[in-house]
Protein backbone atom coordinates (compact mmCIF):
# COMPACT_ATOMS: atom_id res chain seq x y z
CA UNK A 1 0.00 0.00 0.00
CA UNK A 2 2.25 2.99 -0.95
CA UNK A 3 -0.38 5.57 -0.67
CA UNK A 4 -2.80 6.14 1.55
CA UNK A 5 -5.59 8.75 -0.31
CA UNK A 6 -9.02 7.32 -0.34
CA UNK A 7 -8.19 4.58 1.99
CA UNK A 8 -10.03 3.89 5.42
CA UNK A 9 -8.13 4.09 8.48
CA UNK A 10 -8.78 2.61 12.02
CA UNK A 11 -6.61 4.29 15.11
CA UNK A 12 -6.81 3.03 18.81
CA UNK A 13 -5.57 5.41 21.21
CA UNK A 14 -5.90 8.40 18.85
CA UNK A 15 -6.54 11.32 21.98
CA UNK A 16 -3.03 11.85 21.96
CA UNK A 17 0.28 11.21 21.10
CA UNK A 18 1.42 8.42 17.94
CA UNK A 19 -2.47 7.53 18.08
CA UNK A 20 -3.58 11.45 17.37
CA UNK A 21 -0.17 12.12 15.26
CA UNK A 22 -1.18 8.88 12.80
CA UNK A 23 -5.00 10.21 12.67
CA UNK A 24 -3.18 13.90 11.62
CA UNK A 25 -1.00 12.42 9.14
CA UNK A 26 -3.19 9.77 7.46
CA UNK A 27 -6.34 12.69 7.39
CA UNK A 28 -3.60 14.94 5.63
CA UNK A 29 -3.34 12.39 3.09
CA UNK A 30 -6.38 11.80 2.16
CA UNK A 31 -7.47 8.80 4.15
CA UNK A 32 -10.39 8.94 6.17
CA UNK A 33 -10.14 7.84 9.72
CA UNK A 34 -11.95 6.38 12.83
CA UNK A 35 -9.94 7.15 16.14
CA UNK A 36 -11.11 5.89 19.68
CA UNK A 37 -10.54 6.90 22.72
CA UNK A 38 -11.09 6.88 26.37
CA UNK A 39 -10.99 10.71 26.37
CA UNK A 40 -13.96 13.24 24.82
CA UNK A 41 -11.84 15.98 24.65
CA UNK A 42 -8.37 14.73 23.90
CA UNK A 43 -10.40 13.08 20.71
CA UNK A 44 -12.05 16.43 20.08
CA UNK A 45 -8.62 17.93 20.08
CA UNK A 46 -7.42 15.29 17.63
CA UNK A 47 -10.05 15.50 14.94
CA UNK A 48 -9.79 19.58 14.97
CA UNK A 49 -6.42 19.09 14.23
CA UNK A 50 -6.93 16.53 11.39
CA UNK A 51 -9.95 18.17 10.10
CA UNK A 52 -7.66 21.28 9.54
CA UNK A 53 -5.28 19.55 7.13
CA UNK A 54 -7.16 17.02 5.41
CA UNK A 55 -8.47 17.27 1.91
CA UNK A 56 -11.71 18.21 0.67
CA UNK A 57 -13.78 14.25 1.36
CA UNK A 58 -11.70 13.34 3.76
CA UNK A 59 -13.48 12.01 7.06
CA UNK A 60 -12.37 11.87 10.41
CA UNK A 61 -14.83 10.38 12.98
CA UNK A 62 -14.40 9.50 16.44
CA UNK A 63 -15.54 6.97 19.33
CA UNK A 64 -15.11 6.93 23.27
CA UNK A 65 -14.04 3.06 24.10
CA UNK A 66 -12.21 1.59 26.51
CA UNK A 67 -9.83 -1.12 24.11
CA UNK A 68 -9.95 -3.58 26.76
CA UNK A 69 -13.75 -3.92 26.37
CA UNK A 70 -14.26 -6.19 23.45
CA UNK A 71 -18.20 -4.77 23.77
CA UNK A 72 -16.54 -1.07 23.11
CA UNK A 73 -14.96 -2.18 20.29
CA UNK A 74 -17.99 -3.95 18.96
CA UNK A 75 -19.82 -0.98 18.78
CA UNK A 76 -16.47 1.33 17.61
CA UNK A 77 -16.77 -0.83 14.59
CA UNK A 78 -20.33 -0.45 14.26
CA UNK A 79 -20.20 3.42 14.41
CA UNK A 80 -17.38 2.79 11.79
CA UNK A 81 -19.59 0.79 9.56
CA UNK A 82 -22.04 4.14 9.84
CA UNK A 83 -20.70 6.84 10.05
CA UNK A 84 -18.36 6.17 7.27
CA UNK A 85 -20.93 3.72 5.08
CA UNK A 86 -18.66 1.24 4.75
CA UNK A 87 -18.65 -2.47 4.72
CA UNK A 88 -14.92 -2.47 5.05
CA UNK A 89 -11.56 -0.72 6.04
CA UNK A 90 -8.02 -0.88 4.63
CA UNK A 91 -5.88 -0.16 7.71
CA UNK A 92 -6.19 -0.76 11.55
CA UNK A 93 -3.45 0.52 13.58
CA UNK A 94 -3.87 -0.78 17.21
CA UNK A 95 -2.08 2.01 19.17
CA UNK A 96 -3.79 2.28 22.95
CA UNK A 97 -1.79 1.71 25.49
CA UNK A 98 -0.67 2.49 29.17
CA UNK A 99 1.87 1.61 31.50
CA UNK A 100 1.73 0.44 35.04
CA UNK A 101 1.56 -3.04 37.11
CA UNK A 102 5.79 -3.33 37.18
CA UNK A 103 5.84 -5.60 39.77
CA UNK A 104 4.22 -8.98 39.82
CA UNK A 105 5.49 -9.64 43.59
CA UNK A 106 4.22 -6.61 45.00
CA UNK A 107 1.93 -4.55 42.99
CA UNK A 108 -1.81 -5.04 43.40
CA UNK A 109 -2.75 -7.76 41.01
CA UNK A 110 -6.15 -4.95 39.81
CA UNK A 111 -3.26 -2.69 38.37
CA UNK A 112 -1.10 -5.03 36.66
CA UNK A 113 -3.96 -7.27 34.71
CA UNK A 114 -5.78 -3.36 34.00
CA UNK A 115 -2.33 -2.77 31.95
CA UNK A 116 -2.12 -6.39 30.08
CA UNK A 117 -5.73 -6.11 28.89
CA UNK A 118 -4.88 -2.63 27.29
CA UNK A 119 -1.87 -3.17 26.04
CA UNK A 120 -2.32 -6.87 24.99
CA UNK A 121 -6.46 -8.07 25.01
CA UNK A 122 -6.69 -4.28 23.21
CA UNK A 123 -4.84 -5.55 20.45
CA UNK A 124 -6.56 -8.99 20.15
CA UNK A 125 -10.38 -7.73 20.90
CA UNK A 126 -9.70 -4.95 17.86
CA UNK A 127 -8.02 -7.25 15.51
CA UNK A 128 -10.66 -10.24 16.17
CA UNK A 129 -12.89 -6.71 15.63
CA UNK A 130 -12.17 -5.41 12.77
CA UNK A 131 -10.57 -8.46 10.90
CA UNK A 132 -13.50 -9.16 8.31
CA UNK A 133 -13.30 -5.37 7.23
CA UNK A 134 -9.93 -5.71 6.74
CA UNK A 135 -11.07 -9.28 4.48
CA UNK A 136 -13.40 -6.98 3.23
CA UNK A 137 -10.97 -4.58 1.16
CA UNK A 138 -8.81 -4.88 -1.63
CA UNK A 139 -6.36 -4.84 0.35
CA UNK A 140 -5.55 -4.00 4.17
CA UNK A 141 -2.22 -3.39 6.62
CA UNK A 142 -2.69 -4.26 10.53
CA UNK A 143 -0.54 -2.38 12.11
CA UNK A 144 0.01 -3.63 16.12
CA UNK A 145 2.32 -1.36 18.30
CA UNK A 146 4.76 -3.52 20.23
CA UNK A 147 7.58 -1.52 22.13
CA UNK A 148 11.41 -2.19 23.01
CA UNK A 149 9.84 -4.00 25.90
CA UNK A 150 9.10 -6.27 23.65
CA UNK A 151 12.39 -7.11 22.65
CA UNK A 152 14.01 -6.73 26.10
CA UNK A 153 12.19 -6.64 29.36
CA UNK A 154 13.07 -4.30 31.23
CA UNK A 155 13.69 -0.55 32.17
CA UNK A 156 16.17 -0.88 34.70
CA UNK A 157 17.90 -3.35 37.01
CA UNK A 158 16.19 -1.30 39.82
CA UNK A 159 12.65 -1.02 38.69
CA UNK A 160 10.64 -4.17 37.47
CA UNK A 161 8.80 -3.97 34.41
CA UNK A 162 6.29 -7.12 34.21
CA UNK A 163 2.67 -6.65 32.97
CA UNK A 164 3.96 -4.41 30.14
CA UNK A 165 6.70 -5.97 29.15
CA UNK A 166 4.70 -9.58 29.41
CA UNK A 167 1.61 -7.12 26.75
CA UNK A 168 4.29 -5.80 24.69
CA UNK A 169 6.05 -9.16 23.90
CA UNK A 170 2.69 -10.92 23.30
CA UNK A 171 1.80 -8.21 21.11
CA UNK A 172 4.64 -8.86 18.72
CA UNK A 173 4.20 -12.78 19.23
CA UNK A 174 0.99 -12.56 18.16
CA UNK A 175 1.85 -10.11 14.87
CA UNK A 176 4.73 -12.08 14.07
CA UNK A 177 2.48 -14.84 14.07
CA UNK A 178 -0.42 -13.40 12.21
CA UNK A 179 1.56 -12.49 9.04
CA UNK A 180 2.09 -16.65 8.29
CA UNK A 181 -1.35 -16.91 8.87
CA UNK A 182 -2.19 -14.17 6.64
CA UNK A 183 0.02 -14.98 4.16
CA UNK A 184 -1.52 -18.71 3.96
CA UNK A 185 -5.43 -17.71 4.25
CA UNK A 186 -5.90 -14.21 3.91
CA UNK A 187 -3.27 -13.35 1.33
CA UNK A 188 -4.47 -9.54 0.66
CA UNK A 189 -3.79 -8.85 4.38
CA UNK A 190 -0.58 -7.22 5.76
CA UNK A 191 0.53 -7.44 9.48
CA UNK A 192 3.43 -4.97 10.81
CA UNK A 193 4.89 -4.82 14.74
CA UNK A 194 5.77 -1.18 15.58
CA UNK A 195 8.43 -1.03 18.61
CA UNK A 196 9.28 2.29 19.81
CA UNK A 197 11.67 3.60 21.93
CA UNK A 198 11.64 6.35 23.97
CA UNK A 199 8.96 8.80 22.24
CA UNK A 200 8.07 12.11 23.40
CA UNK A 201 4.14 11.24 24.57
CA UNK A 202 2.16 11.87 27.84
CA UNK A 203 1.80 7.89 28.42
CA UNK A 204 3.56 8.42 31.82
CA UNK A 205 0.38 10.66 32.95
CA UNK A 206 -2.10 9.49 31.13
CA UNK A 207 -1.03 6.33 32.57
CA UNK A 208 -0.80 7.62 36.03
CA UNK A 209 -4.69 8.99 35.82
CA UNK A 210 -5.99 6.00 34.15
CA UNK A 211 -4.65 4.14 37.31
CA UNK A 212 -6.47 6.89 39.63
CA UNK A 213 -2.36 7.92 40.82
CA UNK A 214 -2.15 11.58 38.85
CA UNK A 215 -0.30 13.86 41.40
CA UNK A 216 -3.45 15.36 42.67
CA UNK A 217 -4.81 12.08 43.77
CA UNK A 218 -1.77 10.33 44.72
CA UNK A 219 -3.04 8.31 47.87
CA UNK A 220 -0.23 8.37 50.98
CA UNK A 221 0.18 4.99 49.99
CA UNK A 222 1.38 6.00 46.36
CA UNK A 223 3.60 8.25 47.74
CA UNK A 224 5.04 5.63 49.91
CA UNK A 225 5.42 3.62 47.02
CA UNK A 226 6.91 6.29 44.82
CA UNK A 227 9.64 6.99 47.78
CA UNK A 228 11.00 3.29 47.80
CA UNK A 229 11.19 3.70 43.91
CA UNK A 230 13.15 6.98 43.77
CA UNK A 231 15.18 5.61 46.18
CA UNK A 232 16.15 2.15 44.38
CA UNK A 233 16.97 4.79 41.56
CA UNK A 234 19.39 6.61 43.54
CA UNK A 235 17.06 9.44 43.97
CA UNK A 236 17.56 11.21 47.42
CA UNK A 237 14.31 11.46 48.71
CA UNK A 238 14.09 12.01 52.55
CA UNK A 239 13.55 15.63 53.40
CA UNK A 240 11.28 16.13 50.25
CA UNK A 241 7.51 16.90 51.36
CA UNK A 242 4.84 14.90 50.41
CA UNK A 243 3.32 18.39 48.30
CA UNK A 244 7.33 18.37 46.56
CA UNK A 245 6.83 15.18 45.66
CA UNK A 246 3.34 15.56 43.97
CA UNK A 247 5.20 18.10 41.51
CA UNK A 248 7.94 16.38 41.13
CA UNK A 249 5.78 12.96 39.61
CA UNK A 250 3.96 15.62 37.76
CA UNK A 251 7.25 17.20 36.56
CA UNK A 252 8.68 13.96 35.30
CA UNK A 253 5.69 12.53 33.44
CA UNK A 254 6.07 16.51 31.74
CA UNK A 255 9.91 15.84 30.82
CA UNK A 256 9.62 12.53 29.16
CA UNK A 257 7.15 14.01 26.97
CA UNK A 258 8.90 17.18 26.34
CA UNK A 259 12.51 15.84 26.38
CA UNK A 260 12.24 12.65 24.22
CA UNK A 261 14.83 12.00 21.71
CA UNK A 262 11.94 11.59 19.30
CA UNK A 263 8.48 13.57 19.07
CA UNK A 264 5.40 11.50 18.49
CA UNK A 265 5.34 13.10 14.98
CA UNK A 266 8.48 11.77 14.06
CA UNK A 267 7.77 8.91 15.38
CA UNK A 268 3.92 8.52 13.42
CA UNK A 269 5.78 9.60 10.45
CA UNK A 270 8.04 6.54 10.97
CA UNK A 271 5.28 4.13 11.34
CA UNK A 272 3.23 5.13 7.88
CA UNK A 273 6.79 5.12 5.88
CA UNK A 274 7.07 1.63 7.25
CA UNK A 275 3.82 0.33 6.28
CA UNK A 276 4.04 2.24 2.67
CA UNK A 277 7.81 0.03 2.50
CA UNK A 278 5.57 -3.17 3.78
CA UNK A 279 7.90 -3.71 6.63
CA UNK A 280 6.57 -6.10 8.59
CA UNK A 281 9.43 -4.89 12.11
CA UNK A 282 9.45 -1.45 12.37
CA UNK A 283 12.01 -0.08 15.10
CA UNK A 284 10.72 3.96 15.80
CA UNK A 285 14.06 5.70 17.37
CA UNK A 286 17.80 5.27 17.38
CA UNK A 287 17.51 4.01 20.57
CA UNK A 288 15.17 1.09 19.66
CA UNK A 289 17.78 -0.23 16.85
CA UNK A 290 20.54 0.07 19.67
CA UNK A 291 18.58 -1.80 21.79
CA UNK A 292 17.40 -4.02 19.44
CA UNK A 293 21.24 -4.74 18.39
CA UNK A 294 22.29 -5.89 21.67
CA UNK A 295 19.86 -8.13 22.82
CA UNK A 296 20.58 -9.84 19.09
CA UNK A 297 24.70 -9.83 20.62
CA UNK A 298 23.50 -10.56 23.92
CA UNK A 299 21.10 -12.40 24.46
CA UNK A 300 22.10 -14.30 27.88
CA UNK A 301 23.51 -11.27 29.18
CA UNK A 302 20.66 -8.65 28.28
CA UNK A 303 19.67 -8.51 31.86
CA UNK A 304 23.52 -8.56 33.81
CA UNK A 305 24.42 -5.25 35.32
CA UNK A 306 27.16 -5.38 32.22
CA UNK A 307 24.40 -4.83 29.74
CA UNK A 308 22.75 -2.13 31.90
CA UNK A 309 26.16 0.14 32.03
CA UNK A 310 26.83 0.02 28.03
CA UNK A 311 23.43 0.91 27.27
CA UNK A 312 23.57 3.49 29.76
CA UNK A 313 26.91 4.79 28.29
CA UNK A 314 24.85 4.86 24.83
CA UNK A 315 22.56 7.38 26.80
CA UNK A 316 19.69 5.42 26.37
CA UNK A 317 18.71 4.21 29.73
CA UNK A 318 15.64 4.59 31.70
CA UNK A 319 13.88 5.76 28.53
CA UNK A 320 12.45 2.77 26.98
CA UNK A 321 9.20 1.49 26.30
CA UNK A 322 6.44 4.24 26.20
Amino acid sequence: MDSFAGRIAVVTGGGTGMGRELVRQLAAEGCSVAACDVSADALGETAALARDAAPTGTNVVTFLADVSKESDLVAFRAAVERELATDHVHLVFNNAGIAGGGSFVLDDREQWEKVFNVDFFGVYYSTRTFLPMLMAADEGHLVNTSSVNGLWASIGPNSPHTSYSAAKFAVRGFTEALMCDFRLNAPHLRASVVMPGHIGTSIVLNSAAAHGQDAEHLTAEDLARARVQLAAFGTPVDGVSDEDLRKGMQAFGELFRDAAPMTAAQAATVILDGVRAQRWRILVGQDAKDLDEMVRADPEGAYDPAFFEALAAKGHFGGFGV
